[in-house]
Protein backbone atom coordinates (compact mmCIF):
# COMPACT_ATOMS: atom_id res chain seq x y z
CA UNK A 1 0.00 0.00 0.00
CA UNK A 2 2.50 2.11 0.89
CA UNK A 3 4.50 1.43 -2.97
CA UNK A 4 1.19 2.31 -4.12
CA UNK A 5 0.95 5.61 -2.57
CA UNK A 6 4.16 6.59 -3.05
CA UNK A 7 3.58 6.23 -6.89
CA UNK A 8 0.54 8.22 -6.58
CA UNK A 9 2.35 10.83 -5.04
CA UNK A 10 4.77 10.90 -7.72
CA UNK A 11 2.62 10.20 -11.09
CA UNK A 12 0.19 13.32 -9.83
CA UNK A 13 3.08 15.64 -9.15
CA UNK A 14 4.33 14.92 -12.84
CA UNK A 15 1.71 15.17 -13.85
CA UNK A 16 1.28 18.68 -12.52
CA UNK A 17 4.53 19.23 -13.84
CA UNK A 18 3.11 18.52 -17.40
CA UNK A 19 0.06 20.26 -17.32
CA UNK A 20 1.99 23.48 -16.38
CA UNK A 21 5.08 23.29 -19.02
CA UNK A 22 2.45 22.89 -21.62
CA UNK A 23 0.37 25.72 -20.55
CA UNK A 24 3.77 27.49 -20.43
CA UNK A 25 4.94 26.45 -23.71
CA UNK A 26 1.17 27.34 -25.36
CA UNK A 27 1.90 31.22 -24.02
CA UNK A 28 5.53 31.15 -25.21
CA UNK A 29 4.62 29.97 -28.88
CA UNK A 30 2.10 32.75 -28.83
CA UNK A 31 4.59 35.47 -27.66
CA UNK A 32 7.31 34.33 -29.81
CA UNK A 33 5.39 33.52 -32.41
CA UNK A 34 4.79 37.70 -32.88
CA UNK A 35 8.47 38.20 -32.30
CA UNK A 36 9.40 35.59 -35.45
CA UNK A 37 6.50 37.33 -37.41
CA UNK A 38 8.41 40.44 -37.20
CA UNK A 39 11.26 38.99 -37.82
CA UNK A 40 10.73 38.02 -41.23
CA UNK A 41 7.85 40.37 -42.30
CA UNK A 42 9.84 41.88 -45.00
CA UNK A 43 11.29 38.21 -46.11
CA UNK A 44 9.23 35.94 -48.95
CA UNK A 45 8.62 32.88 -46.49
CA UNK A 46 5.45 31.55 -45.47
CA UNK A 47 3.68 31.66 -41.67
CA UNK A 48 5.21 27.64 -41.24
CA UNK A 49 9.31 29.48 -41.16
CA UNK A 50 7.87 31.36 -38.13
CA UNK A 51 6.33 28.08 -36.84
CA UNK A 52 9.47 26.26 -37.39
CA UNK A 53 11.54 28.42 -35.45
CA UNK A 54 9.17 29.07 -33.03
CA UNK A 55 9.04 25.47 -31.59
CA UNK A 56 12.98 25.17 -31.92
CA UNK A 57 13.23 28.23 -29.71
CA UNK A 58 10.54 27.48 -26.70
CA UNK A 59 12.52 24.18 -25.38
CA UNK A 60 15.50 26.32 -24.26
CA UNK A 61 12.69 29.25 -22.48
CA UNK A 62 10.96 26.37 -21.20
CA UNK A 63 14.27 25.32 -18.93
CA UNK A 64 14.97 28.39 -18.17
CA UNK A 65 12.03 28.83 -16.75
CA UNK A 66 11.18 25.40 -14.67
CA UNK A 67 12.32 26.60 -11.42
CA UNK A 68 9.23 28.82 -11.59
CA UNK A 69 7.31 26.06 -13.37
CA UNK A 70 8.40 23.97 -10.21
CA UNK A 71 7.10 26.36 -7.41
CA UNK A 72 3.54 26.71 -9.54
CA UNK A 73 3.20 23.15 -10.04
CA UNK A 74 4.15 22.36 -6.02
CA UNK A 75 1.47 25.01 -5.31
CA UNK A 76 -0.86 23.23 -7.92
CA UNK A 77 -0.31 20.10 -6.39
CA UNK A 78 -0.09 21.02 -2.75
CA UNK A 79 -3.47 22.53 -2.88
CA UNK A 80 -5.13 19.47 -4.73
CA UNK A 81 -4.00 17.26 -2.26
CA UNK A 82 -5.02 19.31 0.80
CA UNK A 83 -8.60 19.91 -0.89
CA UNK A 84 -9.43 16.62 -1.14
CA UNK A 85 -9.33 13.11 0.89
CA UNK A 86 -6.39 11.57 -0.09
CA UNK A 87 -4.27 13.81 2.08
CA UNK A 88 -6.09 11.70 4.93
CA UNK A 89 -5.24 8.57 3.20
CA UNK A 90 -1.72 9.55 3.23
CA UNK A 91 -1.75 10.55 6.66
CA UNK A 92 -3.58 7.61 8.11
CA UNK A 93 -0.33 5.17 6.23
CA UNK A 94 1.97 7.55 7.70
CA UNK A 95 2.68 10.12 5.34
CA UNK A 96 3.11 13.59 7.49
CA UNK A 97 3.66 16.93 5.48
CA UNK A 98 7.17 16.70 6.12
CA UNK A 99 7.31 13.61 4.27
CA UNK A 100 4.55 14.41 1.56
CA UNK A 101 7.70 17.72 0.81
CA UNK A 102 10.89 15.30 1.07
CA UNK A 103 9.09 13.34 -1.59
CA UNK A 104 8.38 16.28 -3.65
CA UNK A 105 11.69 17.99 -3.02
CA UNK A 106 13.97 14.84 -3.50
CA UNK A 107 12.12 14.04 -6.68
CA UNK A 108 12.59 17.62 -8.57
CA UNK A 109 16.30 17.54 -7.36
CA UNK A 110 16.62 14.31 -9.29
CA UNK A 111 14.34 15.95 -12.09
CA UNK A 112 16.99 18.87 -12.11
CA UNK A 113 19.74 16.20 -12.77
CA UNK A 114 17.43 14.60 -15.35
CA UNK A 115 17.03 17.64 -17.15
CA UNK A 116 21.17 18.56 -17.05
CA UNK A 117 22.36 15.50 -18.50
CA UNK A 118 19.16 14.08 -20.82
CA UNK A 119 17.33 17.11 -21.72
CA UNK A 120 19.55 20.37 -21.89
CA UNK A 121 21.56 18.81 -24.77
CA UNK A 122 18.64 18.56 -27.02
CA UNK A 123 17.70 22.04 -26.16
CA UNK A 124 20.90 23.18 -27.16
CA UNK A 125 21.03 21.52 -30.29
CA UNK A 126 18.14 22.91 -30.52
CA UNK A 127 19.11 26.64 -30.29
CA UNK A 128 21.89 25.91 -32.16
CA UNK A 129 20.29 24.93 -35.41
CA UNK A 130 17.55 28.01 -34.55
CA UNK A 131 20.77 30.71 -34.60
CA UNK A 132 22.47 28.64 -37.24
CA UNK A 133 19.58 29.25 -39.76
CA UNK A 134 18.36 32.73 -38.40
CA UNK A 135 21.50 33.88 -39.17
CA UNK A 136 21.26 32.80 -42.77
CA UNK A 137 18.10 35.41 -42.80
CA UNK A 138 19.43 38.10 -40.29
CA UNK A 139 20.63 41.25 -41.35
CA UNK A 140 21.01 42.40 -38.05
CA UNK A 141 25.21 41.99 -38.21
CA UNK A 142 25.45 40.73 -34.63
CA UNK A 143 24.04 37.46 -35.72
CA UNK A 144 26.47 37.27 -38.03
CA UNK A 145 29.26 36.35 -35.06
CA UNK A 146 30.17 33.08 -33.83
CA UNK A 147 32.59 30.72 -32.08
CA UNK A 148 33.27 27.04 -33.01
CA UNK A 149 35.83 24.15 -33.09
CA UNK A 150 37.93 26.38 -35.88
CA UNK A 151 37.91 29.32 -33.65
CA UNK A 152 36.35 32.86 -34.10
CA UNK A 153 34.17 34.07 -37.60
CA UNK A 154 33.13 37.60 -37.72
CA UNK A 155 31.01 38.49 -41.42
CA UNK A 156 30.82 41.97 -41.46
CA UNK A 157 29.27 44.67 -43.75
CA UNK A 158 31.13 47.23 -45.26
CA UNK A 159 30.20 50.46 -47.24
CA UNK A 160 31.08 48.65 -50.70
CA UNK A 161 30.84 44.32 -50.00
CA UNK A 162 31.19 42.84 -46.88
CA UNK A 163 34.53 40.99 -45.32
CA UNK A 164 35.34 37.52 -43.38
CA UNK A 165 37.47 37.62 -40.32
CA UNK A 166 38.81 34.73 -38.50
CA UNK A 167 41.17 33.93 -35.75
CA UNK A 168 42.03 30.61 -34.54
CA UNK A 169 42.62 31.28 -31.54
CA UNK A 170 41.70 34.36 -29.00
CA UNK A 171 44.22 35.98 -25.93
CA UNK A 172 42.18 38.67 -23.69
CA UNK A 173 41.86 41.13 -25.85
CA UNK A 174 44.23 39.68 -28.79
CA UNK A 175 43.15 37.73 -31.60
CA UNK A 176 46.01 35.40 -33.32
CA UNK A 177 46.40 34.57 -36.84
CA UNK A 178 44.07 36.59 -38.30
CA UNK A 179 42.42 36.22 -41.57
CA UNK A 180 40.42 38.82 -43.19
CA UNK A 181 38.83 38.52 -46.30
CA UNK A 182 37.18 41.19 -48.22
CA UNK A 183 34.40 40.86 -51.21
CA UNK A 184 32.67 42.89 -53.81
CA UNK A 185 28.76 43.27 -53.46
CA UNK A 186 28.75 40.32 -56.30
CA UNK A 187 30.96 38.29 -53.86
CA UNK A 188 34.28 38.28 -55.88
CA UNK A 189 37.01 38.19 -53.17
CA UNK A 190 39.03 41.26 -53.64
CA UNK A 191 42.01 41.24 -50.96
CA UNK A 192 42.97 39.29 -48.07
CA UNK A 193 44.80 40.07 -44.90
CA UNK A 194 46.77 38.07 -42.79
CA UNK A 195 48.13 38.95 -39.76
CA UNK A 196 49.54 37.31 -37.00
CA UNK A 197 47.81 39.27 -33.95
CA UNK A 198 45.65 42.26 -33.97
CA UNK A 199 44.99 44.28 -30.95
CA UNK A 200 41.29 45.07 -30.58
CA UNK A 201 40.76 46.65 -27.24
CA UNK A 202 38.93 49.06 -29.41
CA UNK A 203 36.74 49.63 -32.28
CA UNK A 204 40.32 50.49 -34.07
CA UNK A 205 42.09 47.13 -34.62
CA UNK A 206 45.77 47.24 -34.62
CA UNK A 207 47.05 44.40 -36.81
CA UNK A 208 51.04 43.12 -36.50
CA UNK A 209 53.44 41.78 -38.96
CA UNK A 210 50.75 42.07 -41.68
CA UNK A 211 50.49 40.51 -45.19
CA UNK A 212 48.09 42.00 -47.41
CA UNK A 213 47.24 40.35 -50.72
CA UNK A 214 45.26 42.23 -53.64
CA UNK A 215 43.15 41.00 -56.25
CA UNK A 216 42.50 43.44 -59.87
CA UNK A 217 41.26 41.37 -63.00
CA UNK A 218 43.11 38.50 -61.53
CA UNK A 219 46.79 39.47 -60.78
CA UNK A 220 47.46 39.17 -57.29
CA UNK A 221 49.66 41.40 -55.83
CA UNK A 222 51.58 41.41 -51.99
CA UNK A 223 52.86 43.76 -49.55
CA UNK A 224 54.06 43.75 -45.97
CA UNK A 225 53.76 46.22 -43.35
CA UNK A 226 54.67 46.05 -39.64
CA UNK A 227 51.32 47.68 -38.37
CA UNK A 228 48.16 48.17 -39.90
CA UNK A 229 44.72 50.10 -38.70
CA UNK A 230 41.25 48.45 -39.45
CA UNK A 231 38.14 50.00 -38.36
CA UNK A 232 35.48 47.76 -37.02
CA UNK A 233 32.10 47.65 -35.61
CA UNK A 234 33.43 45.16 -33.03
CA UNK A 235 35.72 45.34 -29.89
CA UNK A 236 37.13 42.91 -27.28
CA UNK A 237 34.10 43.90 -25.05
CA UNK A 238 31.32 44.29 -27.52
CA UNK A 239 32.44 40.10 -29.23
CA UNK A 240 31.93 38.98 -25.13
CA UNK A 241 28.85 40.36 -24.81
CA UNK A 242 27.76 38.55 -27.14
CA UNK A 243 28.66 35.34 -25.91
CA UNK A 244 27.25 35.57 -22.71
CA UNK A 245 24.37 33.71 -24.42
CA UNK A 246 24.97 30.00 -23.42
CA UNK A 247 21.64 28.53 -24.49
CA UNK A 248 23.42 26.99 -27.81
CA UNK A 249 26.06 24.74 -25.46
CA UNK A 250 24.49 22.19 -23.03
CA UNK A 251 26.02 21.23 -19.74
CA UNK A 252 27.68 18.17 -20.46
CA UNK A 253 29.91 20.17 -23.25
CA UNK A 254 30.45 22.86 -21.06
CA UNK A 255 31.56 20.62 -18.16
CA UNK A 256 33.73 18.29 -20.45
CA UNK A 257 35.06 20.77 -22.81
CA UNK A 258 35.52 23.57 -20.27
CA UNK A 259 40.01 24.23 -20.87
CA UNK A 260 38.89 24.13 -24.72
CA UNK A 261 36.60 26.70 -24.69
CA UNK A 262 38.71 28.95 -22.52
CA UNK A 263 41.43 28.56 -24.97
CA UNK A 264 39.45 29.31 -27.74
CA UNK A 265 38.78 32.60 -26.12
CA UNK A 266 35.75 32.15 -24.28
CA UNK A 267 35.41 34.48 -20.59
CA UNK A 268 36.51 32.10 -17.78
CA UNK A 269 34.13 34.45 -15.95
CA UNK A 270 31.03 34.22 -18.41
CA UNK A 271 31.71 30.43 -18.76
CA UNK A 272 31.83 30.13 -14.81
CA UNK A 273 28.71 31.56 -14.52
CA UNK A 274 26.78 29.49 -16.84
CA UNK A 275 28.49 26.44 -15.35
CA UNK A 276 27.29 27.38 -11.84
CA UNK A 277 24.00 28.61 -12.93
CA UNK A 278 23.65 25.17 -14.69
CA UNK A 279 24.89 23.28 -11.46
CA UNK A 280 22.87 25.40 -8.80
CA UNK A 281 19.63 24.00 -10.84
CA UNK A 282 18.46 20.66 -8.78
CA UNK A 283 19.12 22.67 -5.51
CA UNK A 284 17.12 25.54 -7.36
CA UNK A 285 13.73 22.91 -7.82
CA UNK A 286 14.29 21.87 -4.10
CA UNK A 287 14.25 24.97 -2.49
CA UNK A 288 11.18 26.23 -5.14
CA UNK A 289 9.21 22.88 -3.44
CA UNK A 290 9.67 24.38 0.38
CA UNK A 291 8.69 27.62 -0.70
CA UNK A 292 5.60 26.27 -2.52
CA UNK A 293 4.76 24.34 0.21
CA UNK A 294 4.63 26.84 2.91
Amino acid sequence: MITVLFRYLLSGYFKTIFKVVLIAYCFGIIFNLFEEIEFFKNLNVTILKPLLFTSLFIPSLIIKLMPFIIFVSGMWFLLDLRNSSDLLTLKVYGYSNFKIFFILAFSSFVFGWFILFALNPVTSSMMKIYEQNKSKYARDIDHLVSMNKNGLWIKENLNEGYRIITSDETTDKTLKNLLIFNFSDGGELTRKIYSKSADISNNKWVLSQVIIYNVENGIVTDSKKENLEIFSTYDHKKINSLFKNFDTMSFLDLALNYKNLEKKGYNKAYLDQNLNSMLSMPFFLFIMIALSSI
